[in-house]
Protein backbone atom coordinates (compact mmCIF):
# COMPACT_ATOMS: atom_id res chain seq x y z
CA UNK A 1 0.00 0.00 0.00
CA UNK A 2 1.60 3.49 -0.94
CA UNK A 3 1.76 6.18 1.78
CA UNK A 4 -0.96 8.59 0.19
CA UNK A 5 -3.23 5.44 0.34
CA UNK A 6 -2.59 4.74 3.53
CA UNK A 7 -2.58 8.33 4.56
CA UNK A 8 -6.17 8.77 2.97
CA UNK A 9 -7.40 5.47 5.20
CA UNK A 10 -6.33 6.83 8.22
CA UNK A 11 -7.49 10.53 7.77
CA UNK A 12 -10.82 8.51 6.96
CA UNK A 13 -10.96 6.43 9.63
CA UNK A 14 -10.29 9.62 11.62
CA UNK A 15 -12.96 11.62 11.07
CA UNK A 16 -16.56 11.56 12.53
CA UNK A 17 -19.35 11.30 10.00
CA UNK A 18 -22.13 12.25 11.85
CA UNK A 19 -20.43 15.45 12.97
CA UNK A 20 -22.97 18.16 13.01
CA UNK A 21 -21.27 20.03 15.98
CA UNK A 22 -21.72 24.01 15.11
CA UNK A 23 -23.86 23.06 11.96
CA UNK A 24 -27.17 25.80 11.77
CA UNK A 25 -29.95 23.97 11.69
CA UNK A 26 -33.41 25.32 10.77
CA UNK A 27 -36.46 23.78 11.57
CA UNK A 28 -40.31 24.61 10.59
CA UNK A 29 -42.98 23.03 12.37
CA UNK A 30 -40.50 22.71 15.51
CA UNK A 31 -42.39 23.42 18.64
CA UNK A 32 -44.60 20.25 18.18
CA UNK A 33 -44.25 16.59 19.70
CA UNK A 34 -42.54 15.71 17.09
CA UNK A 35 -40.32 18.87 16.56
CA UNK A 36 -39.41 19.54 20.04
CA UNK A 37 -37.93 15.96 20.33
CA UNK A 38 -35.49 16.72 17.34
CA UNK A 39 -34.58 20.15 18.07
CA UNK A 40 -33.50 19.35 21.32
CA UNK A 41 -31.28 16.38 20.21
CA UNK A 42 -29.48 18.32 17.21
CA UNK A 43 -28.68 20.82 20.26
CA UNK A 44 -27.26 18.41 22.35
CA UNK A 45 -24.80 17.15 19.11
CA UNK A 46 -23.32 20.62 19.04
CA UNK A 47 -25.57 22.17 15.64
CA UNK A 48 -27.22 25.73 16.69
CA UNK A 49 -30.84 25.51 16.15
CA UNK A 50 -33.65 27.71 14.49
CA UNK A 51 -37.39 26.99 16.05
CA UNK A 52 -39.57 28.07 13.23
CA UNK A 53 -42.99 27.93 14.03
CA UNK A 54 -46.60 30.07 14.61
CA UNK A 55 -46.38 33.14 16.65
CA UNK A 56 -49.07 31.32 19.15
CA UNK A 57 -46.01 28.52 19.55
CA UNK A 58 -44.05 30.65 21.13
CA UNK A 59 -44.44 30.45 24.83
CA UNK A 60 -43.51 26.84 24.23
CA UNK A 61 -40.50 27.55 22.05
CA UNK A 62 -39.47 29.54 25.44
CA UNK A 63 -39.44 26.20 27.27
CA UNK A 64 -37.65 24.46 24.37
CA UNK A 65 -34.73 26.66 23.93
CA UNK A 66 -34.60 26.82 27.74
CA UNK A 67 -34.35 23.17 28.01
CA UNK A 68 -31.54 23.27 25.74
CA UNK A 69 -29.71 26.03 27.13
CA UNK A 70 -29.73 24.63 30.37
CA UNK A 71 -27.44 21.67 28.82
CA UNK A 72 -25.15 24.45 27.03
CA UNK A 73 -26.79 23.95 23.68
CA UNK A 74 -27.71 27.28 21.32
CA UNK A 75 -31.16 27.67 19.50
CA UNK A 76 -33.53 30.51 18.81
CA UNK A 77 -37.26 31.17 17.94
CA UNK A 78 -38.50 33.01 14.97
CA UNK A 79 -42.36 33.32 14.75
CA UNK A 80 -42.98 32.00 11.17
CA UNK A 81 -45.42 31.45 8.60
CA UNK A 82 -44.57 28.76 6.16
CA UNK A 83 -47.29 29.73 3.55
CA UNK A 84 -45.70 33.42 3.53
CA UNK A 85 -42.86 33.90 1.59
CA UNK A 86 -42.39 37.64 2.87
CA UNK A 87 -42.33 36.20 6.27
CA UNK A 88 -39.85 33.53 5.44
CA UNK A 89 -37.58 35.76 4.10
CA UNK A 90 -37.47 38.17 7.10
CA UNK A 91 -37.01 34.84 8.86
CA UNK A 92 -34.16 34.07 6.45
CA UNK A 93 -32.65 37.72 6.71
CA UNK A 94 -32.42 36.90 10.85
CA UNK A 95 -30.70 33.82 10.57
CA UNK A 96 -28.31 35.05 8.58
CA UNK A 97 -27.63 37.81 10.00
CA UNK A 98 -26.82 35.88 13.18
CA UNK A 99 -24.97 32.36 11.95
CA UNK A 100 -24.18 33.72 8.35
CA UNK A 101 -25.30 30.41 7.08
CA UNK A 102 -27.53 27.55 6.69
CA UNK A 103 -26.34 23.85 6.56
CA UNK A 104 -29.93 21.69 7.56
CA UNK A 105 -33.41 22.57 6.69
CA UNK A 106 -35.98 20.62 8.42
CA UNK A 107 -39.20 20.85 6.50
CA UNK A 108 -41.58 19.59 9.62
CA UNK A 109 -44.65 21.85 9.07
CA UNK A 110 -47.47 20.64 8.03
CA UNK A 111 -50.91 18.89 9.16
CA UNK A 112 -54.54 17.20 8.53
CA UNK A 113 -58.09 18.62 9.15
CA UNK A 114 -61.23 16.61 9.60
CA UNK A 115 -63.02 17.81 6.58
CA UNK A 116 -59.80 16.29 4.17
CA UNK A 117 -60.69 12.61 5.32
CA UNK A 118 -63.50 10.36 4.42
CA UNK A 119 -64.35 8.55 7.61
CA UNK A 120 -66.53 5.43 7.75
CA UNK A 121 -69.87 7.00 7.29
CA UNK A 122 -68.54 9.09 4.43
CA UNK A 123 -67.67 8.55 0.61
CA UNK A 124 -66.12 10.12 -1.62
CA UNK A 125 -69.00 11.62 -3.07
CA UNK A 126 -68.44 13.96 0.55
CA UNK A 127 -64.76 14.95 0.57
CA UNK A 128 -64.81 18.64 1.09
CA UNK A 129 -62.29 20.18 -1.93
CA UNK A 130 -61.76 23.07 -0.44
CA UNK A 131 -60.14 21.44 2.85
CA UNK A 132 -57.89 18.94 0.81
CA UNK A 133 -56.86 21.97 -1.00
CA UNK A 134 -55.90 23.49 2.25
CA UNK A 135 -54.36 20.46 3.33
CA UNK A 136 -52.26 20.02 0.69
CA UNK A 137 -51.28 23.84 0.21
CA UNK A 138 -50.24 23.06 3.67
CA UNK A 139 -47.97 19.96 4.01
CA UNK A 140 -46.61 20.34 -0.14
CA UNK A 141 -46.20 24.74 -0.28
CA UNK A 142 -45.31 24.50 3.48
CA UNK A 143 -42.24 22.56 2.27
CA UNK A 144 -41.93 24.26 -1.07
CA UNK A 145 -41.29 27.82 0.56
CA UNK A 146 -39.19 27.14 3.26
CA UNK A 147 -37.29 25.92 0.48
CA UNK A 148 -37.18 28.35 -1.86
CA UNK A 149 -35.88 30.88 0.68
CA UNK A 150 -33.66 28.57 3.08
CA UNK A 151 -31.88 27.02 0.27
CA UNK A 152 -30.44 30.19 -1.03
CA UNK A 153 -27.80 30.11 1.62
CA UNK A 154 -27.24 26.76 0.57
CA UNK A 155 -26.70 27.74 -3.19
CA UNK A 156 -24.22 30.14 -1.89
CA UNK A 157 -22.25 28.34 0.30
CA UNK A 158 -21.87 25.14 -2.16
CA UNK A 159 -23.56 22.84 0.42
CA UNK A 160 -26.37 21.83 2.97
CA UNK A 161 -28.62 19.14 3.91
CA UNK A 162 -32.78 19.32 3.16
CA UNK A 163 -34.69 16.70 5.03
CA UNK A 164 -38.59 16.79 4.20
CA UNK A 165 -41.37 15.53 5.93
CA UNK A 166 -43.47 12.51 4.07
CA UNK A 167 -45.63 9.95 5.64
CA UNK A 168 -46.83 6.69 5.32
CA UNK A 169 -49.54 7.81 3.56
CA UNK A 170 -47.15 8.87 0.72
CA UNK A 171 -45.93 5.29 0.70
CA UNK A 172 -49.40 3.42 -0.02
CA UNK A 173 -53.19 5.08 0.21
CA UNK A 174 -54.17 4.71 3.63
CA UNK A 175 -58.14 4.67 4.22
CA UNK A 176 -59.90 7.87 5.66
CA UNK A 177 -56.78 10.31 5.21
CA UNK A 178 -57.28 11.07 1.39
CA UNK A 179 -56.02 14.92 0.88
CA UNK A 180 -53.08 14.48 3.46
CA UNK A 181 -51.61 10.84 1.53
CA UNK A 182 -52.33 13.74 -1.98
CA UNK A 183 -50.15 15.91 -0.04
CA UNK A 184 -47.61 13.89 1.48
CA UNK A 185 -46.82 11.89 -2.16
CA UNK A 186 -46.89 15.25 -3.83
CA UNK A 187 -43.76 16.09 -1.21
CA UNK A 188 -41.51 12.66 -1.64
CA UNK A 189 -41.87 14.15 -5.49
CA UNK A 190 -40.55 17.31 -4.86
CA UNK A 191 -37.86 15.91 -2.73
CA UNK A 192 -37.09 13.61 -5.74
CA UNK A 193 -37.46 16.18 -8.42
CA UNK A 194 -35.20 18.61 -6.02
CA UNK A 195 -32.63 16.98 -5.08
CA UNK A 196 -31.46 16.91 -8.74
CA UNK A 197 -32.26 20.51 -9.24
CA UNK A 198 -29.86 21.51 -6.24
CA UNK A 199 -26.86 19.06 -7.29
CA UNK A 200 -26.52 19.45 -11.14
CA UNK A 201 -26.84 23.45 -10.94
CA UNK A 202 -25.84 24.54 -7.96
CA UNK A 203 -23.52 21.82 -6.10
CA UNK A 204 -22.84 17.90 -5.60
CA UNK A 205 -22.94 18.53 -1.37
CA UNK A 206 -26.76 19.78 -1.93
CA UNK A 207 -28.97 16.76 -0.80
CA UNK A 208 -32.38 16.65 -0.17
CA UNK A 209 -34.09 13.22 1.11
CA UNK A 210 -37.42 12.85 2.78
CA UNK A 211 -38.32 10.57 6.15
CA UNK A 212 -41.46 8.97 6.27
CA UNK A 213 -42.04 8.68 9.93
CA UNK A 214 -44.53 5.80 10.88
CA UNK A 215 -47.40 5.76 13.13
CA UNK A 216 -46.34 7.77 16.39
CA UNK A 217 -48.81 9.03 18.71
CA UNK A 218 -49.19 12.69 18.88
CA UNK A 219 -51.64 15.72 19.09
CA UNK A 220 -52.36 16.07 15.87
CA UNK A 221 -53.32 12.41 15.87
CA UNK A 222 -54.37 11.35 19.15
CA UNK A 223 -58.63 11.50 18.95
CA UNK A 224 -57.91 9.64 15.84
CA UNK A 225 -55.77 6.80 17.63
CA UNK A 226 -57.37 6.42 21.40
CA UNK A 227 -60.65 6.97 22.89
CA UNK A 228 -61.24 9.31 25.28
CA UNK A 229 -60.74 6.79 28.38
CA UNK A 230 -57.12 6.82 26.43
CA UNK A 231 -57.86 3.15 25.23
CA UNK A 232 -57.15 2.35 21.75
CA UNK A 233 -59.65 2.92 19.09
CA UNK A 234 -60.10 0.43 16.43
CA UNK A 235 -58.14 2.13 13.59
CA UNK A 236 -55.49 1.49 16.32
CA UNK A 237 -55.75 -2.03 16.90
CA UNK A 238 -56.05 -2.31 12.85
CA UNK A 239 -52.68 -0.17 11.86
CA UNK A 240 -50.53 -2.25 15.55
CA UNK A 241 -51.78 -5.38 13.30
CA UNK A 242 -49.85 -4.43 10.24
CA UNK A 243 -46.85 -3.24 11.97
CA UNK A 244 -44.29 -6.24 12.79
CA UNK A 245 -43.07 -4.37 16.30
CA UNK A 246 -46.63 -4.25 17.39
CA UNK A 247 -46.35 -1.06 18.67
CA UNK A 248 -46.32 3.12 18.11
CA UNK A 249 -42.93 4.65 17.47
CA UNK A 250 -41.43 7.09 19.94
CA UNK A 251 -40.12 10.22 18.73
CA UNK A 252 -37.01 9.46 19.29
CA UNK A 253 -36.83 6.30 17.42
CA UNK A 254 -36.91 8.82 14.20
CA UNK A 255 -33.53 11.11 15.16
CA UNK A 256 -30.73 8.79 14.35
CA UNK A 257 -31.87 8.51 10.77
CA UNK A 258 -32.42 12.64 11.09
CA UNK A 259 -28.87 12.42 11.94
CA UNK A 260 -27.56 10.76 9.32
CA UNK A 261 -30.02 12.22 6.53
CA UNK A 262 -28.30 15.46 8.64
CA UNK A 263 -23.98 14.67 8.53
CA UNK A 264 -21.45 13.32 6.18
CA UNK A 265 -22.55 10.28 7.03
CA UNK A 266 -24.94 10.56 4.21
CA UNK A 267 -23.06 12.74 2.03
CA UNK A 268 -23.73 10.09 -0.93
CA UNK A 269 -27.18 9.66 0.01
CA UNK A 270 -29.98 12.22 -2.01
CA UNK A 271 -33.35 11.81 -3.26
CA UNK A 272 -34.38 9.15 -1.07
CA UNK A 273 -37.25 8.41 1.20
CA UNK A 274 -36.19 6.86 4.42
CA UNK A 275 -38.57 4.62 6.13
CA UNK A 276 -39.03 4.47 9.81
CA UNK A 277 -42.04 2.64 10.61
CA UNK A 278 -41.35 -0.66 12.42
CA UNK A 279 -42.35 -2.84 9.31
CA UNK A 280 -45.58 -1.40 8.35
CA UNK A 281 -44.64 -0.77 4.76
CA UNK A 282 -43.10 -4.15 4.40
CA UNK A 283 -45.95 -6.38 5.74
CA UNK A 284 -48.85 -7.24 4.06
CA UNK A 285 -50.45 -10.23 5.36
Amino acid sequence: MCTYTFIFFITVAMKNLFDIKDKVAVMTGACGVLGTAIVKYFASQGAKVVLLDLERSASVADGIIADIKAEGGEAIFLPTNVLDKAVLEDNYTKVMEKYGRVDILLNAAGGNMPAATVPPDKTIFDLDIDAVKKVTELNLFGTILPTMVFAKAMAEQKSGSIINFASESALRPLTRVAGYGVAKAAVVNWTKYLCAELAMKFSEDIRVNAIAPGFLLTNQNRTLLTNPDGSLTERSHTILSHTPINRFLEPEELLGTLHWLASDASKAVTGTVAVVDGGFDAFSI
